[in-house]
């Protein structure tokens, strides 16, 4: 019998030892980490602060801090951010410094090698000795309460005995890098998209230019000005483009509006309830464990004001929220502020010339610590104007003049937003805020509501920023800054209503100072637009339902045109049926949306396919359609016109382009390994929320990554989605009234997977369930003396 045999009796025994040692391995691991988990309550003699600051927190983790002198305040959200998220500020004060591969290794060095060029490290330190008394004892206290919090857990942040590292101090000039990180993420640190733009209009014959890279058309929705009528077929043959026998360049491209940016509107105090403006904001940006942003509120010491909003972590400021006052939202404009100069070289290469004469360049090599690797360099020339970062498709090395290399492009002027009482005084700071350049959308407590750009704007003397000129001469330059009265700004305008969503916003002189850095589609400030005047009167749930509102507006003609074509074929019943029942939104269980959204991008992919392989033959490297994000305005005309001397010369006829467009959709689909029915698009759109080193540790994954949720909404539409893009926060608050304000977060307050308030707030997020804005019943209490 089994009882009896030997060999049975060791393998029970062999496997009772093997899951005691597993247990005891899995509870070795349970005590590591509750070694960092952050302090929740008691008292704490920190011996650094004037007077006791107190932080609570309710159940879900959202932090108050109460202190009576604002250094105080920032002692303590330093100490917090430390506790909940130091290795997320670390990342953020490396990427944008170059550090990256002292802490992850090789992995890193192409990055670092490309942002050191940019010297951030040695800028912010710069920029701090420039800043008011005040603002760098603000910053000075914040990395004291930073290092008190780090010093004070149990142990390092977990990441950093994976990553067999010891964290590194906190300074002051770490907290401007997390500015200069965020310009990083908002605002091309080569100037990319004039590169590509230029390329495209020095190459392309002239009429397929102004045909394939248009500057708007009928999705426009600005706050000032109109939408641009529709676009003019070229003559110019496409075959034109193509050599004989060259092989057509194949290249599949994400939706062209999935960018970094956001959605932001107010109205006004005439339209609502209680008479106070409600501003409205979702800042679109990668999602990821942890969430970005870190909630937190503060009372600013001697006054009235209280902060309520979202955090970076880094900062001791509220970069979207309210003071009490006023509340205040930020999306990118997505508008020009940086110029690449093609420079003119003396014979050996040696020099540049300058309006004074030839000039040496500035040579300066940086050196790159390496984890477990000798340290690599880096060599840097530099201009009068700024540092050589790109050569241009003739060769031509290129300097970039960068609102980011100044001293007004990052500074702590965003805490004098603490204390404004108005929505006009909170638009007077906005040349003044060192920040990538924003649309600050605004209301307040009195119904005022307003639009401006938040950041310093240049004043283009010689040029339109729009083509690279050479500067040597003189005649090109910048004459300093716009002052307040010059910049572009709406103010209670006759329909209470404002609304931005990174697509142009301004026509005429805002136009030509603002300038295109690559503008959105208009479609999704579109359907934004027309929510809002879809409703006279509005609560602050009127406002979140915009957010998400997830109808397939955009792609309603396309759906039409592809239902025209499924009827004319025959095979293709089962797609038919789907199409024609897509539901008309981006519905995480729909089939149809996915089909009719991946129908467009095929076809625009073959459509512009010999654009591509004219443009990489000059450039290898060369994307066509991230370079251009209003491709919809040729992709349609193509579609829905079928000019002959436009067809890709692969295929004898739109009619069967079309179809091998939809061919290819429906083999993607079929990767999934599911029956037809069930390949809807929340197959494709399946959050992928994790932390950053489950990249390269996949265990990481196993107990840090949110669930993996089905998700609607999509790029063309204000419910912004994608597996691993989307609304990092969405915000609905009236000033004065932040207990009838929503906010949502992906994920939750803490970095600590062990943490009670880890994943708080997803479920929320991902299914629109209006969560508080303000901070609930208190449940932890922590006193720093």
């Amino acid at each position: 019998m089994l009882k009896n045999n030997p060999w049975s009796t060791r393998l029970i025994r062999g496997t009772t030892a093997l899951l005691v040692l597993l247990l005891l391995a899995v509870a070795a691991a349970w005590f590591w980490l509750r070694l960092s988990l952050p302090l929740l309550h008691g008292e704490l003699d920190t011996g650094l602060l004037e007077k006791p600051a107190t932080i609570t927190r309710d159940e879900q983790g959202i932090a108050f801090i109460t202190a009576e002198n604002r250094t105080d305040s920032a002692f303590a959200l330093g100490f917090l951010h430390a506790q909940e998220r130091f290795f997320q500020m670390d990342l953020l004060r490396r990427n944008s410094s170059g550090e990256l591969s002292e802490l992850v290794g090789e992995a890193a060095l192409e990055h670092d090698r490309e942002i050191r060029i940019h010297q951030f490290r040695a800028r912010a330190e710069r920029n701090i000795a420039a800043m008011p008394a005040e603002q760098q004892a603000v910053l000075e206290h914040y990395a004291a309460g930073v290092n008190y919090g780090l010093a004070k857990l149990g142990a390092a942040p977990w990441e950093y005995a994976l990553l067999r590292q010891e964290p590194r101090q906190w300074v002051p000039a770490d907290s401007l890098l997390t500015i200069f990180s965020m310009y990083l993420t908002l605002q091309s640190n080569t100037g990319s998209f004039e590169l590509r733009d230029n390329a495209l209009a020095d190459l392309l014959p002239g009429d397929l230019y102004e045909f394939f890279v248009p500057k708007g058309g009928i999705w426009d929705a600005p706050l000032i000005g109109d939408a641009r009528g529709p676009l003019p077929l070229p003559e110019t043959h496409i075959a034109a483009l193509v050599q004989d026998g060259e092989p057509m360049a194949r290249q599949k491209m994400e939706s062209e509006d999935m960018i970094f940016g956001s959605n932001n509107w107010v109205v006004g105090g005439a339209l609502t309830e209680h008479g106070t403006a409600i501003v409205a904001d979702d800042m679109h940006l990668s999602i990821t464990v942890p969430n970005i942003w870190f909630r937190a509120g503060w009372n600013v010491p001697g006054t009235d004001f209280v902060m309520r909003g979202a955090t970076l972590p880094g900062g001791p400021i509220i970069v979207a929220g309210s003071n009490g006052k006023v509340a205040w939202g930020f999306t990118n404009t997505t508008a020009d502020w940086g110029d690449l100069i093609p420079l003119e070289l003396s014979a050996d290469g040696k020099q540049y010339r300058t309006p004074d004469g030839w000039r040496d360049f500035e040579i300066v090599n940086e050196e790159i610590a390496v984890k477990g690797k000798q340290p690599a360099s880096v060599e840097i020339r530099k201009t009068i104007w700024g540092p050589v970062v790109a050569e241009n498709h003739k060769g031509t090395p290129l300097a970039y003049r960068w609102v980011a290399h100044d001293v007004r492009g990052a500074n702590m002027n965003i805490l004098k937003l603490e204390t404004v009482s108005s929505t006009r005084e909170a638009m007077n700071l906005a040349p003044e805020l060192g920040l990538p350049h924003q649309n600050f959308v605004l209301g307040d407590a009195d119904g005022n509501i307003g639009w401006t750009v938040a950041g310093p704007i240049p004043r283009r003397v010689g040029l339109d920023g729009s083509r690279s000129v050479s500067w040597a001469d003189g005649t090109a330059y910048w004459d300093g800054y716009l002052p307040l009265e010059e910049h572009p700004h709406v103010y209670n305008p006759p329909s209470h209503r404002i609304w931005t969503a990174n697509a142009r916003t301004m026509d005429g002189e805002y136009l030509k100072v603002m300038g295109d850095g690559g503008y959105a589609l208009g479609a999704r400030q579109q359907q934004i637009r027309d929510d809002l005047f879809a409703r006279d009167h509005f609560k602050e749930q009127d406002l979140l339902d915009i957010q998400l509102d997830d109808r397939a507006v955009f792609l309603e003609r396309w759906q039409q045109q592809l239902s025209t074509l499924l009827d004319s074929v025959d095979g293709y019943d089962e797609v038919k049926e789907q199409v024609s029942n897509w539901g008309a939104r981006a519905s995480a269980d729909s089939v149809g949306y996915r089909i009719v959204r991946n129908f467009r991008l095929r076809f625009i992919d073959l459509a512009t396919a010999p654009v591509l392989t004219f443009m990489q033959r000059h450039n290898t490297d060369f994307a066509f359609g991230r370079s251009n994000r209003q491709v919809e305005y040729p992709a349609w005309e193509m579609l829905a016109s079928e000019p002959t001397h436009l067809l890709n010369p692969e295929f004898e006829s739109w009619r069967a382009l079309k179809l091998a467009a939809l061919d290819q959709v429906l083999q993607d689909m079929a990767k999934d390994g599911l029956p037809f029915a069930q390949q809807t698009w929340g197959v494709e759109n399946t959050a992928k929320v994790r932390h950053p080193l489950g990249r390269a540790v996949a265990a990481v994954n196993w107990f840090t990554a949110m669930p993996e949720d089905h998700l609607s909404g999509d790029s063309h539409m204000p419910r912004v989605q994608s597996s691993t893009k989307g609304a990092s926060e969405r915000m609905v608050v009236a000033p004065g009234h932040e207990e009838l304000g929503i906010f949502h977060m992906a994920t939750g307050q803490s970095a600590h997977p062990l943490s009670p308030f880890f994943g708080n707030g997803h479920r929320d997020w991902v299914e629109g369930n209006p969560s508080s804005f303000t901070e609930k019943t208190e449940k932890y209490v922590l006193t720093l003396h």
